[in-house]
């Protein structure tokens, strides 16, 4: 696989896409089309028609997890945790993308410049009533390169369509763009990025990933893909572009230049502020794009859309990889809830070894990469326990935790986009971990209640007669 339209034409042979042919607005109509759909674990839907524009949008791509593992390349029957550690086996071999000749590069058929800019080209929907316009990158990523290292970062970051040469962003406190931004700025120079919308879908799960510092997520995706991904030069940017994208945005970002940007429904399933707010923007020099470019969308909103599946399973991935690296035994399986959009809630299942191991893996997990930006819940169960069961992780919380064996952390970094936080207070946010196990040192531990396996053969042996 290696753009859209090769997932296109796998899910639809799969019967996973459907053909959207009637006309549909890209003013509310086509969200509301795709929540309803990604609400209902719908298929992928491809708009052939869109009012106002003779080029089609698809969304709901990561609805299902089915979808995931054809993305990843992984069996078709895996489970989200099955995913997860297929993620961290093939993240083993980083491999880094290569460049190829321009004039093979499918995302340079076409090229505005200048004066010809216009981004109001592509059909960009407007999702929610109360969003301050409409957003340009949302199943997207944003490239940019760290100017002392050469590191270059693929980041998901919302776009705001803000004129016809302009996109907002919204680049996180602390964040890999954010940190990079702030070097430029030393520099006093604007920052080259490059914002693409329509990919080898990998692209954006890797691009969504708390992936680490240095670590390109090109060589991730390579990884998955068992080859390097090809790469193009940008024409005004000095960035490694996707040479199968069907869109390229390119620009600079300037830390000192601001327009008025958002609001805009999260995944939180609420709005992340109460009106517009000064942000950094893509001053846009060049856009390119295949012919008839297929516009990618995720409607966001409230759970469970195609957008949580999506970083439910990059978070938790890469939660499991993380804790994999530090080493720490008895780990079992990682489940971090699509309802939770992956990344407040993680449940952990371990075989207990020593004193001490489940609160090493609590700590631990809030100390990886990806558990110290906005995880606040973490519960650990006993190797008995699969953490997607959520009914078994309630028995566990009901029966083996003790709130004097939880612990409260006060002040841990928060992400901006949380509605459990006031607005204006964002930066904090404290952190639950819970012992839902049995203690190890317990010299005499609960008996558990077991059936007698010979008398379950006898039964079963017997089940039809029975009347079942």
């Amino acid at each position: 696989m290696k753009d859209m339209r090769d997932f296109v034409a796998v899910c639809e042979e799969k019967g996973l896409l459907k053909r959207i042919k009637a006309e549909v607005d890209w003013n509310l109509e086509l969200s509301h089309i795709a929540k309803l759909n990604e609400e209902a674990q719908g298929p992928a839907l491809l708009f052939e028609n869109i009012k106002g524009y003779d080029s089609p949008v698809i969304t709901s791509a990561c609805t299902t997890v089915q979808r995931l593992a054809i993305i990843m390349g992984m069996p078709e029957d895996s489970s989200l945790t099955d995913l997860y550690v297929g993620w961290a086996e093939k993240a083993k071999t980083p491999i880094p993308p290569k460049f190829i000749d321009k004039a093979k590069a499918p995302c340079k058929q076409n090229i505005m410049m200048g004066k010809d800019i216009d981004l109001y080209k592509f059909p960009v929907p407007q999702y929610y009533p109360l969003d301050g316009g409409r957003f340009f990158g949302t199943a997207h990523f944003i490239i940019t390169k760290d100017p002392d290292s050469g590191w270059v970062n693929l980041g998901t970051y919302r776009s705001q369509l803000l004129g016809k040469d302009k996109l907002g962003t919204q680049f996180i406190k602390g964040k890999h763009a954010d940190q990079m931004l702030k070097k430029y700025q030393k520099m006093k120079q604007p920052m080259p990025v490059a914002s693409i919308v329509g990919c080898d879908p990998i692209l954006f799960l890797v691009g969504a990933a708390r992936i680490g510092a240095f670590t390109s997520e090109y060589d991730v995706a390579g990884a998955f893909r068992g080859e390097p991904i090809e790469v193009v030069k940008g024409e005004v940017v000095d960035l490694p572009i996707p040479a199968h994208a069907e869109i390229v945005v390119e620009g600079f970002v300037d830390a000192e230049k601001f327009m008025e940007e958002g609001p805009f429904g999260e995944y939180t399933g609420y709005y992340s502020g109460v009106g517009t707010d000064p942000r950094n923007f893509i001053d846009v020099k060049c856009v390119t794009y295949r012919n008839n470019p297929i516009f990618w969308g995720t409607t966001v909103g409230r759970a469970v859309t195609d957008s949580h599946m999506t970083m439910a399973l990059s978070y938790g991935a890469t939660l499991w990889q993380q804790l994999n690296e530090m080493r720490i035994p008895g780990l079992k399986s990682v489940y971090c809830p699509p309802e939770g959009a992956g990344r407040f809630l993680a449940i952990i299942s371990m075989k207990q070894m020593y004193p001490g191991h489940v609160d090493q893996v609590l700590t631990a997990s809030i100390s990886t990469e990806m558990g110290a930006y906005g995880l606040k819940t973490v519960i650990v169960v006993d190797e008995d326990i699969d953490p997607w069961d959520i009914p078994r992780v309630m028995y566990a919380l009901s029966f083996r935790f003790q709130p004097n064996r939880c612990q409260v952390i006060k002040r841990g970094r928060s992400t901006p986009l949380d509605p459990s936080l006031p607005i204006e207070a964002r930066d904090i946010t404290g952190r639950l971990l819970l012992d839902a196990t049995i203690p190890y040192e317990w010299k005499h531990k609960p008996i558990p209640i077991e059936l007698d396996p010979d008398m379950v053969v006898k039964v079963k042996e017997r089940w039809s007669e029975l009347g079942f």
